[in-house]
């Protein structure tokens, strides 16, 4: 069971990883990263499940509080610099 849920994450890894390095623009690359975050949160969270560590949800929290703020802190810069590209 285990095994398939890493193989469901790895897939919109690769998607994003993809993404990210061919992006048209900022914003695109940008919108990767998040995923990638999402996606390494969602590691985290089955690396919790599966190990009974408690500890791997204290990182997904850390990761999912610093990606929202860098989320944040990236729309006001492409705000003031008036676009995506």
């Amino acid at each position: 069971m285990t095994t398939l849920l890493i193989l469901v994450l790895l897939v919109p890894l690769a998607l994003a990883a993809y993404r990210m390095l061919h992006g048209p623009g900022y914003a695109d690359r940008f919108v990767a990263l998040d995923m990638l975050t999402a996606v390494a949160i969602g590691f985290a969270a089955l690396t919790a499940t599966m190990t009974g560590h408690s500890a791997y949800l204290d990182v997904a929290l850390g990761l999912s509080l610093i990606n929202f703020i860098a989320t944040c802190a990236f729309a006001a810069f492409l705000e003031r610099k008036g676009g995506g590209r």
